[in-house]
């Protein structure tokens, strides 16, 4: 069975400066960079020939895709860009620093804004502009909890990615934090009240197997 491994961006300025990004595009750091290139030689070692990679309309994604290809000496694999792969939308959250926002809040309010799966955050007051988008048909949200995250999410899983495992081609997803843990509830079968517990770390590859009904059988971090 083909291989699933997915993997969040490398750092950005945003995870640098602790604050809430979402839909915002922000460059990687240094770091960030520099985790790309140590997750393609974990991903090196592996020899796995990927026909297919998917990530976010987000710099900091792409960014790091094409560090990853590059370094794998695999920059001619089909990479396609999807809204749906998109970091979950903080709404009026957006571009505030978190350690604010938990003052503001409370610790058990923030908690949920950042980990739940049903809280919607503080939704902006209009829908933001953007050509990217506009020329989709595609409204950017007021705001997202990770369950409308994850709405968005499982279409393009069903019909982009399942059928192209199920056919025996290695998938790459090179996204976001919260896109990432709605995918691994989906895939791992996670109870709504779990999923707080989960956390994906910037720039360590997840890879996955699965029988021939997509059921997981093996998973691990490198």
């Amino acid at each position: 069975m083909a291989y699933l491994v997915i993997m969040r961006h490398g750092e950005s300025v945003a995870n640098q400066q602790n604050v809430f990004t979402g839909w915002s595009d922000v460059e990687l750091t240094e770091k960030g960079i520099q985790q790309a290139h140590i997750a393609a030689q974990a991903l090196q070692k592996l020899n796995i020939n990927f026909q297919h990679a998917h990530t976010s309309y987000l710099k900091r994604a792409i960014e790091t895709l094409n560090i990853v290809l590059g370094d794998i000496d695999q920059d001619y694999v089909n990479a396609t860009k999807t809204w749906r792969l998109n970091e979950r939308h903080y709404g009026a959250l957006r571009g505030r620093i978190k350690s604010d926002v938990k003052e503001e809040y409370g610790v058990e309010q923030f908690n949920l804004f950042r980990r739940s799966y049903n809280t919607v955050p503080p939704l902006l007051k209009q829908h933001d502009v953007d050509r990217r988008y506009q020329r989709l048909g595609v409204q950017i949200p007021l705001g997202e909890s990770l369950k409308m995250a994850s709405d968005r999410l499982i279409p393009y899983w069903e019909d982009q990615i399942a059928p192209k495992l199920l056919d025996n081609q290695n998938q790459l997803i090179v996204a976001h934090g919260s896109i990432l843990r709605a995918l691994i509830k989906y895939l791992d079968n996670i109870d709504d009240s779990e999923i707080n517990q989960v956390e994906v770390p910037n720039g360590k590859p997840i890879i996955y197997q699965f029988d021939q009904k997509l059921h997981v059988i093996n998973k691990k971090t490198i």
